[in-house]
């Protein structure tokens, strides 16, 4: 099991996230396993900010990092701050379309095992910059249309996000049974049981609130 640190910039803090990983990571690499840093104001606006923060813990752990990557030069550059993978999301859509030319071109240039894909799911479809855009895009379609390009898939069920309720089992099996990339699933996690059985099902965890509140050790 490995811990993974993730700033959330809007509000000002720092929190703990949760991987569990098993064998998949014999399959995947080191980067399978890298903590993750996304900061959502820079998803909203569209240009990165803590740079020295991104470098500094590049250089502790390994990372994989996200939040306003909208360009491969913008990728390109998060990788040189010594990031393993990056995490691209509303770069892929265009115009309420997938945007595959996008996907390819940034695997062509950056290799698709650089690659995790964000996939933020409200109320059933693909949301965009920093959630406030709603598209008709399914998360299946997304990833289905997607797959070629990227060694992961980061699924966020924001109706349940921060909420502890719990994260619908029933979605994510879905998605796990639509592609054979790494799968990372978010939103409502709530203890140590759920993080086994998404284990179980070959998904990987991130977990925050739980944390926070003390329902699982940090």
């Amino acid at each position: 099991m490995e811990f993974a640190l993730v700033e959330d910039v809007e509000r000002g803090r720092q929190r703990r996230a949760q991987h569990r990983h098993r064998e998949r990571e014999r399959d995947h690499g080191e980067a399978a396993s890298a903590p993750q840093l996304r900061h959502r104001p820079a998803r909203v606006r569209g240009r990165g900010h803590n740079v020295d923060l991104v470098r500094e813990l590049s250089r502790q752990v390994p990372c994989q990092i996200g939040g306003g990557i909208r360009s491969v030069d913008a990728a390109l550059a998060t990788l040189k701050l010594g990031a393993r993978r990056v995490i691209l999301g509303s770069s892929l859509i265009s115009e309420g379309a997938i945007n595959t030319a996008f996907a390819q071109e940034a695997a062509a240039q950056i290799g698709s095992e650089r690659l995790v894909f964000a996939v933020d799911s409200r109320g059933g479809r693909v949301a965009i910059r920093g959630w406030q855009e709603v598209t008709d895009i399914t998360p299946l379609e997304m990833m289905r249309a997607l797959e070629p390009f990227c060694s992961a898939f980061l699924y966020t069920h924001i109706d349940t996000e921060g909420l502890l309720k719990g994260i619908p089992f029933d979605v994510v099996s879905e998605l796990r049974g639509a592609t054979s990339r790494q799968l990372i699933a978010a939103g409502g996690i709530r203890n140590q049981a759920e993080v086994d059985d998404l284990d179980a099902l070959g998904v990987d965890s991130v977990v925050g609130m739980a944390i926070y509140q003390g329902l699982m050790p940090a």
